[in-house]
């Protein structure tokens, strides 16, 4: 039987819902950030500590925390303190960013140096995580005789999911990450990037034992399709400051209870294991669509997958 885990994006004054959302069956809860973007967007670790203090069993993670803009030894100190608070609940999801060089520019970070320099701060956070007396001479960073303490909880760190749409995250994850969360995807292509991540695993003789096959997904509930429709352009054109009205359909989970289970099963079947569902609906009715993916939409993905 196909297991599928299920997460729910939350920000600012939905972060309350974390206790009904755990209760109700959520097996995770994440966060996004940016630190400029073109709306209001809250800094991801504050949330997270904050739902820290209401939950207790649900993983809580980001979806995604940008690593380029933050030295690593601030980013691994930052992960292990949450998750020495969360009693070892964390999963740290990271990207790349550059889709508003702006906040680059406001970190002092050359935005065409985000790859590279990601690529170097996972390797000194897994460092910093496990290991004492480090020294460490790379492009971006210097240690030197450094040890942190204390450790994350989970051994060796929290999971590090690497997110992203191209080639090129999918080698990052396959090399450095345990796991992948695209975005903006379709069933067809994630199946194809699974492909790509195995290849390059097995290129670098890497296993992928427990490896995490995540999913960060826009999803429309409605009463019609139409509705379900026209409420994805509005949200995703405002939040992504482009016409989505021709990639709706393509990117996102919309339509009726039945139309978003059928969908949801095609990812299901490309090979993901863990979605992280992102309701689009308006804001006092967000309670209400959780609950109805959990009786609604998930118990008939689950038949289907099973």
């Amino acid at each position: 039987m196909t297991e599928l885990k299920v997460g729910a994006l939350l920000a600012g004054a939905q972060l309350r819902l974390g206790p009904q959302l755990e209760e109700q069956g959520y097996d995770s809860l994440w966060v996004s950030e940016h630190i400029l973007f073109y709306g209001p967007v809250l800094e991801a670790a504050p949330q997270l500590g904050y739902l820290a203090g209401m939950t207790r069993k649900a993983a809580l993670g980001t979806a995604i925390y940008l690593m380029p803009l933050r030295p690593p030894a601030v980013t691994a100190k930052t992960f292990s303190t949450l998750d020495v608070l969360s009693g070892g609940r964390i999963i740290l999801g990271i990207g790349v960013g550059g889709e508003y060089p702006r906040e680059f520019e406001a970190c002092g970070v050359p935005v065409n140096e985000r790859g590279p320099r990601t690529n170097e701060a996972i390797r000194v956070v897994r460092r910093l995580w496990s290991e004492d007396r480090i020294t460490f001479a790379g492009r971006f960073s210097r240690l030197t005789d450094a040890t942190m303490a204390p450790k994350p909880v989970q051994p060796g760190g929290p999971p590090i999911i690497v997110a992203g749409r191209t080639e090129a995250a999918q080698r990052r994850a396959a090399r450095l990450g345990n796991g992948y969360m695209p975005y903006l995807f379709t069933p067809e292509r994630y199946r194809q990037a699974v492909q790509t991540i195995e290849a390059e695993a097995e290129a670098v003789g890497r296993e992928l034992t427990g490896f995490h096959w995540m999913l960060y997904q826009f999803t429309a509930l409605a009463d019609t399709h139409e509705v379900a429709h026209r409420r994805a352009v509005e949200r995703l054109s405002r939040q992504y400051n482009q016409d989505f009205e021709n990639l709706v359909e393509r990117y996102c989970v919309l339509g009726t209870a039945e139309e978003c289970a059928e969908r949801l099963s095609q990812f299901v079947a490309a090979g993901v294991r863990h979605v992280i569902l992102v309701p689009i609906c308006p804001e006092e009715e967000l309670a209400e669509h959780f609950a109805r993916y959990q009786r609604e939409v998930l118990p008939l993905v689950r038949q289907r997958v099973a």
